[in-house]
C-alpha cells in the first residue's frame, strides 16, 4: 500500500481504485427509471417516477450497509460510520431528479458515484477517521415548481421550509402535498448540522473540458444568476379583422423583450448568459391576437457586478418596450444567487487528486447552479466536473463515456478519503 502525505498532514492511499464497471452498470440501472424513447430520462421531482428512483437508491444503500435518514424536505442522507463517529461528517452527493426531457447523467452521476465510493471502501475494508454521508437532494432542477435547488436551499437556511412547501406547480399542487403524496417527507427537520466538507461530482453541462481535452474540471466556484417572472398584458381580438394600428399584441411585445434579453447577453461577451426558456400564451388560439404572455427570464455571469447591472437595467428597458406597444408589463425577481467561490482547501484537494492520478485537468467556473452553491454557504465545498459530449445537457442526448464517469468517481474517492482522514 502506497501512503502519500499531502497538505495539512492528510494521508491518502493512492492506489485505491473504484470499480468502474460496477459504477457504469448502476448508472444504467438508475437510467431505466423514467427512461424515455430518445434515450434520456423523465424523473421530475416528487413524481411517482421520482419515488421509484428514491426507493432504488435507498435499497442500494441498505445493501451497502449504510444507514439512511430522510429530512422533512425529502433530502436523503446515507451514512457510513467513521472510526471517530463523533467527528463532523464529510458530505458528498448530488440529485436524482431530472428535467422532463433530461439526460442520464445530470445529477445522477454524483449520487451513483458517491454510492460507488461507499462500495469501494467496503470492498477494501477501509474505515475512515470521520463519518461520511452521501446525499440525494430534493428537486435540484426546479422544472416543476419554479425554484431550483429547493432541498438544499431549505437545509442551508437560504429559504424557509414553509415558503418552499407552499410553492405550486402548473396544476396547483404544492410542494408540501407532492412530498406527502410520494411518502418523501421524513421525520427529521431540514436543518444543516455541523459538517466538515461537501464535495459534488457533476457533468460539466458545457463544452469547455471536451474542447480543451481535459479529463477533469477543478471547479473554483459558480457564477451569479437571477430569474425574473414576467406577465405582459395586451388585448385579445380577432386576428382577421383587427388592423395593425389597433392591435395590442402581447406575444409580439414578448418577442421584442426576448430579443432584448439576447442583446443584453451578447453585450457581456463570451461570459454573458441570457435566456427565456418558458413561455405561456393566452388564449393560445390560431385566430386570436394574444392578450397575455407569461414568461421567465434568467441572466447569469461570473461577476456579481454584471448581474447587478442587469437587474437594474433589464426591467426598465423591458417596460419601455411594453409602453411603446401600449402593453402592461408586470415583472418581479423570483430567484437570485450570488457568485459563489468554493473553499480553497477543498478545491486544492481536487487539484492534488488530479495530479496524483495523472488526469489532465483545468480550473473552471460552473455556469450552472448546483446544490453545492447553497451548501457552500454553510459548509466548506468544492465540485468536480467531468466532460459531456458536445457540452450537451438538459437534453435526452446527454452523454458521457464510462471512462469519464470512472475518472470523476476516482477523484471523488480520493478527495473524500483525504478529507475524512485528515489529522485534526
Amino acid at each position: 500500500m502506497i501512503i502519500e502525505q499531502i497538505g495539512d498532514g492528510m494521508a491518502v492511499e493512492s492506489n485505491y481504485r473504484i470499480n468502474g464497471k460496477r459504477l457504469w452498470t448502476t448508472l444504467m440501472a438508475m437510467a431505466e427509471i423514467g427512461a424515455t424513447p430518445k434515450g434520456g430520462v423523465n424523473r421530475v421531482a416528487l413524481t411517482e417516477v421520482d419515488r421509484a428512483g428514491r426507493a432504488q437508491f435507498a435499497a442500494w444503500c441498505a445493501e451497502a450497509g449504510l444507514s439512511v435518514r430522510v429530512d422533512s424536505m425529502g433530502n436523503m442522507f446515507a451514512r457510513r460510520a467513521g472510526r471517530d463517529d463523533a467527528r463532523p461528517p464529510v458530505l458528498f452527493g448530488s440529485h436524482l431528479d431530472s428535467q422532463p426531457t433530461g439526460g442520464k447523467f445530470d445529477g445522477a452521476l454524483g449520487v451513483i458515484a458517491g454510492l460507488e465510493v461507499m462500495r469501494t471502501l467496503d470492498d477494501l475494508g477501509i474505515v475512515t477517521e470521520a463519518p461520511i454521508e452521501l446525499i440525494n437532494w430534493t428537486d435540484e432542477e426546479g422544472s416543476r415548481f419554479g425554484r431550483a435547488m429547493m432541498g438544499s436551499a431549505v437545509w442551508a437556511g437560504i429559504d424557509s421550509e414553509a415558503a418552499i412547501k407552499a410553492r405550486r406547480d402548473a396544476d396547483g399542487t404544492t410542494v408540501g402535498h407532492a412530498l406527502a403524496a410520494i411518502d418523501a417527507e421524513g421525520p427529521e427537520p431540514a436543518v444543516h448540522a455541523t459538517a466538515d466538507a461537501y464535495f459534488e461530482l457533476h457533468i460539466e453541462q458545457g463544452p469547455i473540458l471536451e474542447r480543451d481535452g481535459q479529463r477533469i474540471g477543478i471547479v473554483t466556484g459558480a457564477q451569479a444568476l437571477v430569474w425574473f417572472d414576467a406577465i405582459l398584458t395586451g388585448q385579445e381580438s380577432h386576428a382577421g379583422t383587427t388592423p395593425p394600428d389597433a392591435r395590442r399584441d402581447a406575444l409580439a411585445g414578448a418577442a421584442e423583450i426576448i430579443l432584448l434579453v439576447e442583446r443584453l447577453m451578447h453585450e457581456q461577451g463570451e461570459t454573458g448568459r441570457g435566456t427565456v426558456g418558458r413561455l405561456s400564451v393566452h388564449p393560445n388560439s390560431p385566430n386570436v391576437i394574444p392578450g397575455e404572455v407569461r414568461f421567465g427570464i434568467e441572466f447569469r455571469h461570473p461577476e456579481d457586478r454584471i448581474v447587478e447591472m442587469l437587474i437594474e437595467r433589464f426591467p426598465g428597458e423591458a417596460q419601455a418596450i411594453a409602453a411603446e406597444r401600449d402593453l402592461t408589463l408586470t415583472i418581479r425577481t423570483s430567484f437570485r444567487v450570488a457568485a459563489t467561490p468554493f473553499d480553497p482547501a477543498c478545491v486544492s484537494l481536487v487539484r492534488e487528486a488530479c495530479t496524483r492520478l495523472g488526469y489532465a485537468a483545468r480550473e473552471i467556473v460552473s455556469g450552472a447552479g448546483h446544490d453545492a452553491v447553497h451548501v457552500a454557504s454553510v459548509v466548506p465545498t468544492a465540485m468536480i466536473f467531468t466532460p459531456c459530449k458536445d457540452g450537451l445537457s438538459h437534453n435526452e442526448a446527454e452523454s458521457i463515456t464510462p471512462e469519464e464517469a470512472e475518472a470523476g468517481a476516482q477523484v471523488l474517492l480520493d478527495v473524500v478519503l483525504a478529507r475524512a482522514n485528515r489529522r485534526i
